[in-house]
């Protein structure tokens, strides 16, 4: 049986029965992705090394991309990289007249995570790491003690020149002018003023006047600079003793479905920003992926490819045919093969039976039984996803375990056993000329 902690047994279980990816755990169930995710952390080596990435991965409705995502962001951690993630939605885009983009800057933000503190909220940490690892360094080179006046004005050197590095960058001087701050609250012991800075950081003054009030600074990030923090934020983390940051965006899909044409071309123009600054070594110790399904990428009327200056970076050259180009700006997920499927279920079983203390009580030709069938269905050669296998078998394990009586064939076999609806186009059928979304 599978050694894996019961704690994280039920994690993945309850995570991938709700059609989430679970955040811990991904290791027990990495399938197939192989190259992808090669492809994936290999920007992240290179962001490492200074330089910055972005990444478009397409797939459709379950197709893991979200996996991805997930096993992108732990092994980031690992590599000593803080990472942030949000999910796009209507209330948080890139920009928007109603504050959408410090919206998606204060997720950010909130999800910022590491090793040592990986549920996010990190931020607070990361400015005490920053300030004791200075007191550290001081401390072993000159000998001094903590106490003594001359150790203080030697950390307070290294802090100012950390920190001066960044005022050359846009809104440099106003980041450095709060980090100032927060170094001398945490000299003070003044543990309300750190956590007003930290309130700064994460975007949630809701204007100058608020900010001038608390903390004397006339100045918030604002919904049309955000990504210059983010930025920032990349650069100082590398002088703060991490790798770099890495930002993880998902579904794309809620930029695709903004109804006005202006505001969709706004974000594009945002994406247009974000890429070419990676791309043009303007970023730096960052990386970035966004997610998306085929349509609200390549849609040519409203999907990223619509903005022109995107498609034209961004689709397939003239050679490729039918291979699929790793190292181009956009990775496109292929449906899994038969045999990758049939590994990930014989993981689903061991986990399931840790998590609910039984011994195994499906054999292999159960499982083969089980992808035959759901193989068996139209399409599924070229539409089957992850995402529909995991929580059709699931349910079956669930109904096994709890009814012994039962078999699979018997499960499979009756005609109650429905397959587990999960994409767009099989729930629903998608007006092609013209779809109305709530905004």
């Amino acid at each position: 049986m599978m050694k894996i902690p019961k704690r994280m047994a039920g994690a993945v279980i309850h995570a991938l029965q709700g059609g989430v990816v679970p955040r811990i755990g991904l290791q027990y169930i990495a399938v197939g992705r192989e190259k992808e995710i090669e492809a994936l952390l290999n920007d992240i080596n290179v962001a490492a090394d200074g330089g910055a990435a972005f990444r478009f991965i397409s797939g459709k409705y379950g197709s893991g991309k979200s996996f991805l995502l997930q096993t992108v962001r732990n092994y980031a951690m690992d590599r000593g990289f803080a990472v942030c993630d949000a999910d796009l939605s209507p209330e948080r885009r890139l920009t928007g007249s109603n504050g959408q983009g410090l919206s998606l800057y204060k997720e950010l933000m909130k999800n910022l995570s590491t090793k040592t503190s990986p549920d996010g909220g990190a931020i607070g940490l990361m400015l005490d790491r920053w300030i004791n690892s200075i007191r550290s360094k001081v401390a072993a080179e000159s000998g001094l003690e903590l106490t003594d006046p001359a150790f203080h004005r030697l950390v307070e050197k290294e802090i100012f020149a950390v920190v001066d590095t960044l005022s050359s960058m846009v809104h440099g001087f106003d980041f450095a002018a709060l980090l100032r701050l927060y170094y001398k609250s945490f000299v003070e012991d003044d543990a309300d003023m750190k956590g007003k800075v930290v309130k700064w950081f994460r975007g949630e003054y809701q204007n100058k006047t608020e900010a001038k009030n608390e903390l004397g600074v006339a100045l918030c990030i604002r919904d049309d600079d955000w990504y210059e923090y983010i930025k920032l934020f990349a650069v100082f983390l590398k002088q703060a003793g991490y790798q770099g940051l890495i930002v993880l965006m998902d579904e794309l899909v809620n930029l695709y479905k903004i109804p006005q044409s202006q505001t969709r071309e706004k974000n594009y123009e945002k994406i247009l920003t974000m890429y070419n600054d990676t791309m043009q070594g303007k970023a730096e110790y960052l990386g970035i992926v966004m997610c998306g399904t085929p349509q609200c990428m390549e849609d040519p009327r409203r999907g990223i490819y619509s903005y022109e200056a995107l498609r034209s970076r961004l689709v397939d050259g003239k050679f490729g045919g039918d291979l699929n180009n790793l190292h181009a700006p956009v990775i496109r997920l292929e449906p899994l093969g038969y045999s990758e499927m049939r590994i990930l279920v014989e993981k689903l079983a061991e986990i399931h039976a840790v998590l609910y203390d039984y011994e195994q009580i499906v054999t292999a030709e159960d499982m083969d039984s089980f992808i035959k069938l759901e193989y068996g269905r139209i399409g599924a050669d070229s539409n089957l996803t992850p995402r529909e296998v995991i929580r059709d078998f699931i349910e079956v394990l669930d109904l096994m375990q709890q009814h012994p009586e039962q078999n699979l064939a018997a499960l499979i076999g009756s005609d109650s056993f429905t397959f587990t609806p999960t994409t767009l186009e099989e729930q629903e059928p998608v007006d092609d000329e013209f779809t109305e979304f709530t905004v």
